[in-house]
Order: C-alpha cells, then sequence, then structure tokens
C-alpha cells in the first residue's frame, strides 16, 4: 500500500509541475478558450479527487502532499476564475464620497461631501496665494519674461516671445512649491481678463508655460493701465471664479463665442436684478464679467445668497474637522447642475468663499420656482463618475487631466503625478 501511494503521490506531484499555468488572457467570446478552460477544469479536479482518496487511506501522508494539495488547489481556483468587467457607462459600486444634511439659502442648496479618506495637500499653492506674493506671473503671451525666478545675476527684462493671443497666457511659478490652477478662476489685467480653461498643475520654479484661457472681456484689447501682467479679479475679496454657467462653457465646450454669450447673458440677468437700485446702467456699461461682479449692488445681491451657505458651511467644516468634509454637490432651482471637490479638507477651505459666491451668482442669474432636490438625486449625481468616452491629458510626472463623458453629464479629474501624491487633487462634474 505504501509503494501505491509513493508511485500515485510522485505522478500528481509531477503532474502538478508540468501542468499548464492559469491563464490570465480571458477570451470574452471564442470557443478555443472555453474549451481550454474546460480541460483546465477537468484536470484540476481529477487531480483533487485523487488527493481526497490518498487522504482517506493514509493519515501519515498529509503532511507530506499537503504543499502539493495547495499548489494545485490554486491551480483549480485559477481555471474556474472569470473576470467581472464593468463595462462603459456602467456606474461604479460606490464613489468613496457620502453626503451631509443639505444648506439651503434661497434657489441655492449645496450638500456638504464628506470623503472616506483625506490626502495631504499642504504643498500646493493657489494662484491667489501665487499672485498676491509675486511669486507667481502672469502675462500676455507676447510680454513673457525669459526666466523670472529672481536669481542673482538675471536681468529683469521682458523678452517678446510672439504676439499676443485671445486664448493664450503665460505663466511662471518662481514659488519653491507647486502650484494648482483651477479652471473658472478669473484674472484681470493685460489686454483683456480672461477665464482658466481647465485644471493644471505647475511645478515648482517653473520655466514659461502656456495657459489656455477664455476672454471673458469682449470689447478691449488694450493694456490695462499699461501694463501686460494680470492679478486676481479685481476688488473681490479672495479672487473670482466663474459662475457654473460660465465656467462650463470654457470646460466642456472649449468654445469662446460660447464663453462670451453666457458673459453677456449673466450680465443682462445681473443688470435685472439691480434694476431697482439704480444701478443697472453702471452693469450694462462695462464689458467686463469681473468688473460686473465687483459692482457694489450686484455684491450685495451675491452675497445675500452666498453668505449662509458659506457661514453654514464652514460651521460644518468646523465640527467634522476629522470627517474629511471636501467638497459640495450644487443645485439650483431644484435641478443638480454641479459638484466641486478635492483631496482634503485644507485645500477645500481655501477655495470655499470664492466657490461658494460663483454658485450664489449661479442662483442669482437663474431665478425661478423649482422644487428642491433630495438627498438621493444628489447621492446618486455624486456616485455616478464613470462615462462612456474618456480622454486624458498627461504632463509626465506633474500632473494628468481626465475628461469623461457620460450621459448628461461630464467629469473632470485632475490627478497629481508629484512625488509622494499620485492622487486626484479636484474633481468637478457638472450636468449637460
Amino acid at each position: 500500500m505504501r509503494s501505491s501511494i509513493s508511485e500515485q503521490r510522485k505522478t500528481l506531484l509531477e503532474d502538478s509541475r508540468t501542468s499548464p499555468p492559469a491563464r490570465s488572457d480571458f477570451g470574452v467570446s471564442g470557443m478555443p478558450e472555453r474549451a481550454a478552460h474546460a480541460e483546465d477544469r477537468a484536470h484540476a479536479g481529477a487531480l483533487v479527487s485523487s488527493l481526497v482518496s490518498l487522504l482517506r487511506e493514509g493519515s501519515i501522508m498529509r503532511l507530506v502532499i499537503s504543499s502539493a494539495f495547495a499548489r494545485i488547489a490554486l491551480v483549480a481556483a485559477a481555471a474556474v476564475v472569470v473576470p467581472c468587467l464593468l463595462q462603459a457607462g456602467e456606474v461604479a459600486p460606490a464613489s468613496g464620497y457620502s453626503l451631509l444634511s443639505p444648506i439651503r439659502s434661497g434657489n441655492l442648496t449645496v450638500f456638504p461631501v464628506v470623503a472616506s479618506k483625506s490626502y495631504d495637500t499642504a504643498e500646493f499653492l493657489t494662484l491667489d496665494e501665487g499672485l498676491r506674493s509675486g511669486d507667481v506671473v502672469v502675462t500676455e503671451a507676447g510680454q513673457a519674461r525669459g526666466l523670472i525666478r529672481h536669481r542673482p545675476g538675471d536681468p529683469s527684462t521682458v523678452h517678446p516671445i510672439r504676439d499676443a493671443e485671445v486664448n493664450r497666457l503665460v505663466l511662471v511659478n518662481n514659488s519653491k512649491r507647486p502650484l494648482l490652477l483651477l479652471a473658472g478662476e478669473i484674472v484681470t489685467g493685460g489686454k483683456q481678463d480672461r477665464v482658466i480653461g481647465k485644471d493644471r498643475i505647475v511645478p515648482a520654479e517653473s520655466d514659461p508655460v502656456d495657459l489656455s484661457v477664455f476672454c471673458v472681456e469682449p470689447g478691449r484689447w488694450v493694456p490695462a493701465n499699461g501694463k501686460y501682467e494680470f492679478g486676481s479679479a479685481g476688488g473681490v475679496a479672495g479672487g473670482l471664479v466663474a459662475a457654473p454657467v460660465v465656467r462650463s462653457k470654457a470646460m466642456a465646450a472649449k468654445d469662446q463665442q460660447q464663453v462670451w454669450d453666457s458673459v453677456r447673458s449673466s450680465q443682462r440677468a445681473m443688470a435685472e436684478s439691480v434694476e431697482v437700485t439704480g444701478a443697472a446702467p453702471a452693469v450694462n456699461a462695462t464689458t467686463s464679467y469681473a468688473r460686473v461682479m465687483d459692482n457694489k449692488e450686484v455684491q450685495k445681491q451675491v452675497d445675500a445668497v452666498a453668505e449662509p451657505v458659506q457661514r453654514n458651511y464652514e460651521s460644518v467644516i468646523r465640527q467634522l474637522r476629522d470627517k474629511n468634509a471636501v467638497g459640495v454637490v450644487v443645485a439650483v432651482n431644484g435641478e443638480i447642475i454641479w459638484a466641486d471637490i478635492f483631496a482634503s479638507t485644507q485645500l477645500l477651505q481655501k477655495y470655499w468663499p470664492k466657490l461658494a459666491r460663483s454658485y450664489a451668482t449661479e442662483a442669482v442669474v437663474t431665478r425661478a420656482k423649482g422644487g428642491e432636490t433630495s438627498s438621493k438625486d444628489a447621492q446618486k449625481f455624486l456616485d455616478n463618475l464613470q462615462g462612456r468616452h474618456e480622454t486624458a491629458d498627461t504632463e509626465p510626472g506633474i500632473y494628468r487631466q481626465t475628461e469623461i463623458t457620460g450621459d448628461g453629464f461630464k467629469v473632470f479629474e485632475l490627478t497629481s503625478l508629484l512625488p509622494k501624491t499620485g492622487f486626484r487633487v479636484h474633481v468637478a462634474k457638472m450636468a449637460d
């Protein structure tokens, strides 16, 4: 009996060594792959049955063949694995985000978003911080400085590269920190005010980089006060982010005429909202989106909606500092229109004041009666971040910007590729 068992064990071990490895390239339509998998399963099943018989016949052999049994069991398991792949357009089981109770102000509703995980974003510099400190320089393309790093001995002269262009600016980051730019941020000055067209990261101490921008001040093409450089938007505290109706045309449509059309429609709506105060002529007198938003009466209208939302959310952030409050889902007139999500609470706090005003501006210029949005609908909007088409723009070692198109929405994801990162810094989702 022992001799017979030894011979069987030897045969089994030889079989396990010579058995073909489990396949990792699963076929989806061809019969040869299916037949091969059936043959593997049958072969593995016979080996396992023989092992069971051996165990029944002699317990002394259990330890001897345990290693072979484990190896063959893995082969059997691998042979019957069937991959489960999401088809394009299917919704992922969970987004990793959840919602808190909504905050409402007039026709504006925001749902605070909390994340299961937060990341260290302390190194990122915002555009407002960089412009205030002077570490970040934004100028017309025709006036780009060759090197603006303030190194000892470097000349501080202007080096024209090419003529100024409506849809292109040049930026230099002289800071020792990477710079984060968000689509929708507005810079004023130069030959006309511009809105940044896409999220991106600019590395520390960068050479001049081209910025994709759109004009939000049709009609002017002369340097403001004789200067070609840009700053944060006018007197608006904390800078300015365009309302979603303008921001979406820059990000998704990428069309200058559509951006101009949205600026004009916002201007007309703002003029109507302040008509009773007598401020309408001043609002209509300018073509600058930033100057419209800087009008005192317009600011009062926006503040009336924005301040309760901003104040209440800041209270939520303080109370839930350890719960990773990282963003919002936004609804206007009962319809969900937008979501902004960041990698950390710290990063959200930097952008929150001007984001709140951006959403409030949308509410002011689109006043209408509408029902309330449910938390269930907001969560559904937040969870569905998968689409049927995806494109990516990558600067190796710095960032990847991904645009995802789904049914009735677009998602824009900015992922940092800098050392010790590899996480999504910002996600914006808009309803089409």
